[in-house]
């Protein structure tokens, strides 16, 4: 039986924001929120999307040809984080303190070069080691422009005391291939990582609910939505007219974090009462439930034909 199956967990999705394209600050950050997170007797902590040093959301207001768009990239370059290295040691350090497992999402740099970034997702187990890292299989629109697409295969899940934890990043949890490849590991929590924002007239919170309602169902298992919230440095960084400022101005103002049952239920809603300012959304849930859900859904395997779908990836064998 897998070890979570039998026991009551704490979950903890966060939405706050990073000191944007601060390595240094964005760390101390997340191993704050490790901390609370563990005095709250969290069993595992979800973060956004490319936390440290922030999600390079000019891609999607700005154009990528001109300033000030070159200049972040430098800026970002500087601050993104080498695996392994100090930051990733500070963060290991916070969870074995802590006592509590957690998927941080950073911007990844090709250590000792001048270029080449990751959307990278790191986990780490309660005692601080460092077990995997994903990396975005491939950037989205604008991001081709500041990530190269990943190199660490298919696997993007760990092993912990209560059983696999799993995690995709952005547009990946829509991906049905990512969420087959996963739900073969049988996750028991899944982590789904987002930006603050997309470009004008998409929304964070919407995108997330649609696609990790579905995503619960297809794995059965829990989901914690981790969503950034827009730091007044990004504002300032790339708000350069008055249209600009005020879109980024509202999105500021917005909370999408949740955490998603099996059958696709809301759990917990960082954007209900008392969800106005940067948190924590917790919620605990008895993994024995994700028994009953595959007792009638188990795509990984007894409701499941993939002899039958086989032939469609000769070419790719």
């Amino acid at each position: 039986m897998l070890p979570g199956v039998n026991r009551l967990l704490k979950l903890a999705a966060v939405q706050a924001s990073p000191v944007f394209l601060s390595k240094k600050s964005s760390t101390e950050k997340v191993r704050s929120l490790i901390l609370e997170a563990g005095k709250n007797k969290a069993d595992i902590i979800g973060f956004p999307e490319t936390f440290i040093p922030g999600y390079p959301g000019w891609v999607e207001v700005l154009p990528l040809a001109t300033e000030p768009a070159t200049s972040l990239f430098t800026r970002l370059f500087a601050e993104a984080v080498e695996v392994p290295g100090p930051e990733t040691e500070a963060i290991g350090a916070a969870c074995a303190e802590a006592g509590i497992c957690a998927v941080v999402g950073i911007n990844e740099k090709r250590g000792g070069t001048t270029g080449t970034l990751w959307n990278t997702q790191l986990f780490f187990g309660r005692d601080g080691e460092l077990l995997h890292k994903h990396q975005k299989f491939v950037p989205t629109k604008g991001e081709r422009v500041i990530h190269a697409p990943g190199t660490t295969g298919s696997k993007c899940s760990m092993v912990t005391d209560f059983g696999c934890v799993s995690s995709l990043i952005c547009g990946e949890n829509g991906n049905p291939l990512a969420q087959y490849c996963v739900g073969l590991e049988y996750p028991v929590v899944h982590v789904a990582s987002w930006p603050s924002h997309f470009a004008p007239g998409g929304s964070v919170r919407d995108a997330s609910l649609l696609y990790t309602k579905a995503l619960a169902s297809s794995l059965g298992c829990f989901v914690i939505n981790s969503v950034a919230v827009v730091d007044e440095g990004a504002i300032l960084a790339y708000g350069v007219n008055e249209e600009v400022r005020g879109f980024l101005e509202k999105e500021r103002e917005k909370r999408g974090a949740t955490i998603v049952g099996p059958w696709g239920v809301v759990l917990a809603d960082g954007a209900g009462e008392g969800g106005n300012g940067e948190e924590i959304v917790y919620a605990e849930v008895d993994g024995e439930e994700l028994v009953r859900f595959k007792y009638v859904l188990d795509y990984a395997g007894h409701y499941n034909r993939p002899e039958i779908f086989a032939h469609h990836f000769k070419e790719f064998l």
